[in-house]
């Protein structure tokens, strides 16, 4: 078939965009490459459309399918998408990613090449031709344009036939293979994509779950993405296909995505209802009780779906606070040790089927913990870890929360929500990071947890690049007990530089002693039941806290900057795990699993101030990796957008 009139039928709605696809992600470099393949007539591939009665099948966009059947696009959505926007002048109304990749594509009649437009080199310049404007043009103009060039008349004829060889791509044909008939469900389609496509992007479980919802709910998708844009906005960022696990482990009681094949979509829709209220009244209890506030010290995401099941069992309330402190008791321990961070689905499988029986459901999930683990017990070494990524960061946030924990110079309660603009909480070194450098500790040392506390910024400004051993007798002096209150431990010698591997062990006996004694006092029913602030989606978004250092504040911009320019937003703190043994192997700052453009280019991970080791583990697992974002940053502007200056 004809690209052009591959292109009319996009436009009739006769083939479309299948809801379960992936959106667009080529760049320039791509879609360059795809011309000049059509320019010198070389094979680009065939495409593979399902065929499908239009009252079973929903398309992406505005289109509306016909009556009788529509032919849904499974593999060619990046060629066809990019000759779209190039020859229509814009993209079509299943597009869902950066226009700016197929915009301003100019071809050089002396050289033949493509090239986006760039002012300096092709401004006034005829031999540059701008593909769209020739495509829906005709040569006509062009010709007359090339007629008033005297340098170029030698060669008219040879520039004329280079027109008519760009316009003529509209007429090469398309080998389409075609999947018909009535045993070719969505199971089957997606499993016949996947051998397909075996070289890219494969459809995931949640894709293939959401694709039986769309059928019969074209809205599902949207609905779903306005909750997460409210926990987004509240400072908690989750995933389409985490929001899928929980409304599918309320509807269902299953973790497997199969058990949505059966579930009607009245059914569906009273699940994601149910589903944003229990999340919502998690959020409020997790950073209400735990002061667990913001999506960086949200620990064991995966855990909600068991969480919001246990909530809907129980008619959405707690017997008691007991209850309450148990559940979070449990909830804790499982991003202490990674629960979820392997197999996931079949765990989760194995902690919902725990809860069913109501009676003893939490006794049996803390058993099945401590026979995982052997005993739940925090140890100094399991503060070990360093940076931001460590696993225990949450739990040093969280006892700063929930105990008498006090500002230096203020006496301030740091439990409470601080708003001004000078008071609102911020990452603080203990030991100076410039220092230790200067004094030859290792990038792992200097960025141990047990040299992270938290303080208000005024503070932290003030204190800035001081040593313990100059502030910390001041502040003993000035707020008696203050130091005390951040697990600090009290010899003086060990405020020294030079003893700052000793301060780190001692440190983290009293981090150990105080997390085992508030742990208890969940499971026991002893902590103090009055809660510490005011419940995070109880209060204005604008004057939440939030909790973080400027360095990841800087990440979290370049992945809102991201998004902003159609790509997928990386994972915070991703944990990159031994598929054999659930290991985890180490925690990546930012990162891209399936690549920036998923499926067409390599995995990505962002690792700032980590040691050799983490960066040598993340070579070897195939990521391409980046220890400066401002080196991220050139990477996604010049390989992925293949951004140039435009003239304003």
């Amino acid at each position: 078939m004809k690209i052009s009139t591959i292109l009319d039928q996009i436009d009739f709605g006769v083939m479309a965009l299948p809801e379960f696809q992936r959106g667009y992600v080529w760049n320039r470099d791509q879609v360059r490459g795809l011309m000049t393949s059509l320019y010198k007539r070389h094979p680009v591939g065939s495409l593979l459309v399902w065929v499908t009665k239009t009252e079973s099948a929903t398309v992406r966009g505005d289109g509306t399918a016909p009556m009788g059947t529509v032919e849904l696009l499974l593999d060619g959505q990046q060629r066809i998408t990019s000759l779209y926007g190039i020859v229509r002048g814009e993209p079509p109304t299943f597009f869902d990613g950066n226009v700016w990749a197929f915009t301003g594509l100019h071809f050089n009649l002396y050289d033949e090449t493509f090239e986006f437009y760039a002012p300096l080199k092709m401004k006034d310049n005829s031999a540059w031709v701008n593909v769209t404007d020739l495509m829906q043009r005709g040569i006509g103009d062009y010709t007359q344009r090339l007629l008033a060039v005297p340098e170029m008349q030698a060669n008219l004829g040879e520039y004329i036939n280079r027109l008519n060889r760009i316009t003529g791509i509209k007429d090469v044909e398309f080998h389409i293979e075609k999947v018909t008939g009535e045993d070719k469900t969505v199971d089957v389609v997606v499993d016949i994509f996947n051998q397909v496509n075996s070289g890219g992007t494969k459809l995931s479980k949640g894709d293939l779950a959401l694709a039986r919802v769309c059928a019969s709910w074209p809205q599902a998708r949207v609905q779903m993405r306005d909750r997460l844009d409210k926990w987004r906005g509240a400072g908690f960022d989750f995933r389409l296909e985490w929001l899928l696990r929980c409304i599918n482990a309320l509807v269902t009681g299953e973790a497997l995505f199969t058990a949505l094949k059966d579930v009607e979509n009245a059914a569906f829709r009273d699940g994601l209802s149910q589903a944003e209220t229990a999340i919502d009244r998690l959020l409020n209890l997790i950073s209400a009780r735990l002061g667990l506030d913001h999506d960086r010290v949200l620990g064991s995401r995966y855990s909600f779906p068991v969480l919001a099941r246990y909530l809907n069992l129980r008619g959405g309330r707690l017997t008691d606070y007991r209850e309450r402190d148990k559940l979070l008791y449990w909830y804790i321990h499982t991003f202490l040790w990674g629960r979820y961070a392997g197999s996931t689905e079949s765990t989760l499988n194995q902690d919902l089927g725990l809860i069913e029986q109501p009676d003893g459901a939490l006794d049996r999930l803390i058993a099945q913990l401590r026979q995982t683990r052997g005993d739940l017990r925090v140890r100094p070494e399991d503060f070990l870890g360093y940076s931001q990524g460590a696993r225990f960061y949450p739990l040093l946030y969280m006892l700063t929360r929930v105990s008498q924990t006090r500002d230096f110079e203020s006496g301030t309660p740091l439990s409470q929500h601080l708003l001004g603009k000078l008071s609102g909480l911020q990452i603080h070194h203990l030991f100076p990071k410039a220092q230790l450098y200067k004094h030859g500790y290792t990038r792992a040392e200097v960025n141990a947890l047990a040299n992270f506390t938290f303080l208000t910024q005024e503070t932290n400004l003030h204190i800035s690049d001081e040593l313990p051993a100059s502030y910390m007798p001041r502040i003993a002096r000035m707020q008696p007990g203050a130091l005390e209150s951040h697990w600090i431990p009290t010899d003086a010698e060990l405020w020294k530089i030079e003893n700052y591997r000793e301060f780190l062990a001692a440190r983290r006996d009293l981090l150990a002693q105080a997390a085992n004694t508030f742990l208890d006092s969940l499971l026991g029913g002893t902590a103090a039941a009055e809660e510490i602030a005011v419940p995070v989606l109880e209060q204005p978004t604008e004057t939440a806290a939030r909790i973080e250092s400027d360095e990841h504040r800087a990440i979290r911009e370049l992945n809102e900057w991201l998004v902003s320019q159609g790509l997928p937003p990386g994972e915070f703190n991703y944990e990159l795990i031994d598929a054999d043994t659930g290991v985890l192997l180490a925690t990546f700052d930012l990162a891209w699993p399936n690549g920036i453009q998923e499926g067409y280019s390599q995995p990505v991970a962002l690792l700032i101030d980590r040691d050799p080791e983490s960066i040598e583990i993340a070579n070897r697992a195939g990521y391409r990796y980046f220890t400066d974002l401002a080196d991220l940053r050139h990477y996604i502007e010049t390989e992925v957008l293949a951004l140039v200056a435009v003239e304003v």
